[in-house]
């Protein structure tokens, strides 16, 4: 099961970002701790989390340490949803699978912004940035009015997943000629999406596996695709454990 989400600590590295609300209010706290309590019900043999495999020990000593009662759970879905879901099941670790490393080639190459705005191809930014701000504007809005549930359900629902993801076919067609800004870095973001699958791979030990994997929202359909199209896993939707309800 892949569950998207929004990145709670609001880092601010992804193109479009959302504006999470502080999920260390009480309101919030428990709304996470009903979220963890459904998504429970997966009964995770393994939890994954979007975290570079190179950090595997810092993370592993994190959680040892919120094992340990030494360690305040911090703002970000790692601590919230992963550990604490982890916690629960009884893992002994929490599994990083990322893959983010630097562009492989001169940033200029696939810099489609400054591209398009150099070459005239404006609107083919604006149309792009314009679906992804209705999307967000549609989230805060259900973050303002509604519970955290209602959030994960309209983020993980496919009608929005797959608006979201269509917009990388519009930033591809930014370039000319022999040049392909845009899409080089879709295909670098198609890459990076493999490796994170094949990093899940990597961790299956056993056919009995049930994998957890919890990652920004805009990662899930390609990742998605990935599972379906490999036939190596029966795909979950987190829908069938978000069930609307009540919190007190």
């Amino acid at each position: 099961m892949i569950l998207g989400t929004h990145h709670m600590a609001n880092p601010g590295r992804d193109a479009i970002n959302f504006r999470s609300d502080d999920v260390l209010s009480p309101k919030r706290q428990c709304e996470v701790e009903q979220l963890v309590k459904q998504l429970e019900v997966f009964r995770p043999t393994k939890v994954a989390v979007e975290i570079e495999p190179e950090k595997d020990a810092i993370l592993e000593e994190r959680y040892h340490n919120y094992l340990n009662g030494n360690y305040q759970l911090g703002r970000n879905e790692v601590d919230q949803i992963g550990f604490r879901l982890a916690r629960i099941m009884g893992h002994y670790k929490v599994y990083p699978v990322d893959w983010s490393k630097p562009y492989p080639v001169d940033f200029s190459t696939i810099d489609f912004e400054s591209f398009a705005k150099a070459n005239s191809q404006e609107a083919l930014l604006k149309d792009a940035y314009e679906k992804s701000q209705r999307l967000m504007a549609s989230g805060e809005k259900i973050q303002r009015n509604g519970i955290l549930i209602d959030l994960y359900r309209f983020g993980n629902h496919p009608k929005n997943l797959r608006e979201g993801h269509q917009i990388y076919f519009t930033f591809a067609q930014i370039g000319k000629n022999d040049q392909y800004p845009g899409a080089d870095w879709v295909q670098y973001w198609y890459g990076r999406n493999l490796k994170i699958f094949v990093n899940l791979i990597r961790i299956t030990e056993s056919d009995d596996d049930r994998i957890l994997l919890i990652i920004g929202a805009g990662h899930v359909w390609v990742l998605q695709q990935f599972v379906k199209d490999s036939d190596y896993y029966m795909l979950k939707s987190p829908l069938e454990y978000l069930i609307e309800t009540e919190t007190t």
